[in-house]
């Protein structure tokens, strides 16, 4: 039986964007992949880009959750959102660390964010994640409590790290054969790379190369 190939799921819950993309998943799935959720801390991100959140930019966050709320209404979907955002993802993301199972990794963070963006449950405490994690079938507490380990916490920073290092600077993004798709608008794209189809790298390295003519001053 051949393995199915391997698309990688790379999210913060902190992001609306990576919660629509949940929705989509089942389309990647049924292109004849399996895909693996990866949790990675986007604040680490931004700070090793020396980017900021859309939610730090003040004319960004209007347009950020007009747009999010546009979508979610064009999917049918019921947007409601967290208490406040931007909130601490941490404990989130350790907990999903420590689900070793990817298919019981992938119905926690499923629910984790159907539960902060369409019932508007805080995701940053502990009580809510074992709660959710119970729901799932999984040991909430004993989840909770690995989270709050070093070995826990340090396999999300190596994870973070290693996603850094290889180019990754937002999410969600999704990983195919080492190359990648940010964004949630960009799973066609995915699709369409999966079908067999590529861009022509010679060409796209080619105008990489080239100087840029004019420089924005940095403050």
């Amino acid at each position: 039986m051949s393995v199915r190939p391997l698309v990688t799921f790379y999210f913060d819950p902190i992001s609306p964007f990576a919660w629509l993309a949940t929705k989509d998943i089942s389309c990647i799935e049924a292109a004849g992949c399996r895909v693996e959720f990866q949790p990675i801390l986007f604040a680490a991100m931004l700070t090793a880009h020396g980017n900021k959140g859309p939610a730090e930019i003040p004319a960004k966050r209007v347009h950020t959750f007009r747009d999010v709320m546009r979508l979610a209404a064009e999917m049918g979907l019921k947007f409601v959102g967290p208490p406040g955002h931007p909130f601490n993802p941490l404990m989130a993301l350790r907990m999903a660390t420590a689900i070793t199972d990817p298919e019981q990794r992938k119905a926690f963070v499923v629910a984790m964010y159907a539960a902060c963006w369409e019932r508007g449950k805080d995701v940053s405490q502990s009580d809510v994640l074992i709660v959710l994690a119970n729901d799932c079938g999984l040991d909430g507490e004993a989840l909770a409590e690995a989270a709050v380990t070093p070995e826990i916490k340090q396999q999300l920073a190596a994870a973070t790290e290693t996603a850094i290092g290889r180019g990754i600077f937002g999410v969600p993004t999704f990983e195919y054969e080492g190359e990648f798709f940010w964004g949630a608008d960009r799973i066609d794209s995915l699709l369409w790379r999966i079908a067999g189809n590529r861009i022509d790298e010679a060409a796209l390295q080619a105008f990489l190369d080239k100087p840029p003519l004019s420089q924005r001053k940095q403050q």
